[in-house]
């Protein structure tokens, strides 16, 4: 494992057995805990996280593709400390600095017209609202959204979804048609096409960049630039706050006042002092620290590694990806090209826990695990990471020999 100089605090509150009972008593049944023994998380520094008992391992999920900069970068850090001592929250309907500067900071980041922000607390709710707007401008109501697709878990936003687990049996989403498909790219020129003909029949194009925005793909700043399209609506989350609950909307002037024209959008917490604050110390990091760049480096050479495994393994069907967000998708034999069994995908996303690495899982059968690291990796983290994986695709495939 590579060296860190980082010393986690030892750990003294609640014992692993109590934390499941209270659990299991007062949260939520839905069964989201990765692994059989949910890891019981202390300390996080930049790639890094560690667990009650004091292990440490290399983080390749960041929270679902949200920690952008490092758990607890201390430039982050710093400024929430400063901004929690001087002013935590007043709503919109006061002005306050942070939000002001942010915003002014995050519409230089987009192409004109794109220059109307709307704050918000998740992508779950940004995309509500994105929807919201979309119909209020067009006078629209249909919706289209790709099989596979995943944009967040409100009742709203579940009509878009088509990925298995998340699709309700209760009525939602009225009027959509049907993302985290294991980190599938479109044929080249596609996007472009999809997007004149929906203009050509009145609609409006939504890019949906809550994990690919904030510099994730390294050729580009947002994941529509590399399609060469200019959406109408931009939804975004997750890594604009590196953890901290932040969403925004971006659009034109124009379908920002067919939205205010026809409701009046309020927000309690969206532009929240200590929020802004914290995007715009994110962004400020994302720049001093070269992330854009270190994730087109460093995301280019892990991808050619993982690349090499489909050679060596049957049951590596796919490695997809671009910049720090690749798929592998598992199958049971590249003729077939049938799901590995989620069970056998669960085994393998086991033995690289145990081997201290921690990657997502995505798909439609939960059959692609999803490499997304913190953008601060290194290429020798990536070694390692490549290397725990390959051995953990040894591992399962001697245990299917027997």
């Amino acid at each position: 494992m590579p060296p860190c100089d980082f010393t986690p605090e030892k750990y003294k509150t609640l014992e692993y057995n109590r934390v499941l009972e209270i659990h299991k008593e007062h949260l939520s049944p839905v069964p989201t805990a990765f692994f059989q023994k949910p890891l019981l998380l202390h300390q996080g520094h930049m790639e890094w996280l560690f667990d009650a008992e004091g292990n440490r391992y290399l983080d390749f999920f960041s929270g679902i593709v949200t920690v952008s900069v490092g758990h607890c970068h201390p430039k982050v850090n710093a400024v929430a400390q400063k901004q929690l001592g001087r002013l935590w929250h007043t709503s919109s309907v006061f002005f306050h600095p942070p939000m002001h500067e942010y915003a002014e900071k995050l519409s230089a980041l987009l192409p004109e017209p794109l220059k109307v922000i709307f704050l918000t607390n998740s992508g779950s709710e940004a995309n509500d609202l994105a929807m919201l707007m979309a119909r209020a401008h067009s006078n629209n109501l249909d919706i289209i959204s790709f099989r596979g697709a995943y944009h967040g878990c409100s009742p709203y936003t579940l009509g878009l979804t088509n990925v298995g687990p998340f699709k309700m049996e209760l009525p939602g989403g009225v009027g959509c048609h049907a993302g985290v498909n294991g980190v599938v790219q479109y044929p080249r020129g596609f996007l472009k096409e999809a997007f004149q003909l929906v203009r050509e029949r009145g609609g409006v194009c939504i890019a949906d960049e809550v994990q690919t925005g904030f510099g994730r793909l390294g050729s580009h700043f947002w994941g529509f630039q590399a399609h060469d399209v200019l959406p109408d609506i931009v939804t975004m989350a997750k890594g604009i706050g590196n953890g901290f609950p932040m969403a925004a909307v971006v659009t034109t002037p124009e379908i920002a006042k067919s939205l205010t024209k026809r409701l009046l959008h309020f927000n309690t917490f969206g532009g929240n002092p200590l929020a802004c604050a914290i995007g715009s110390a994110v962004l400020e990091v994302i720049k001093e620290d070269g992330l854009q760049e270190n994730s087109q480096e460093v995301g280019t050479y892990m991808l050619l590694k993982f690349a090499k495994l489909r050679e060596e393994f049957e049951i590596v069907g796919d490695v997809r990806g671009k910049g720090l967000l690749i798929g592998i998708e598992m199958v049971t034999d590249k003729m077939s090209r049938q799901p590995l069994p989620r069970e056998e995908v669960t085994q393998i996303h086991e033995d690289c826990k145990h081997m201290g690495l921690l990657v997502g899982r995505g798909g439609i059968f939960s059959q692609t695990f999803r490499i997304a690291p913190p953008m601060c990796v290194t290429k020798a983290e990536a070694d390692f990471a490549v290397e725990v994986f390959r051995c953990a695709l040894i591992q399962h495939m001697e245990r299917r020999a027997k």
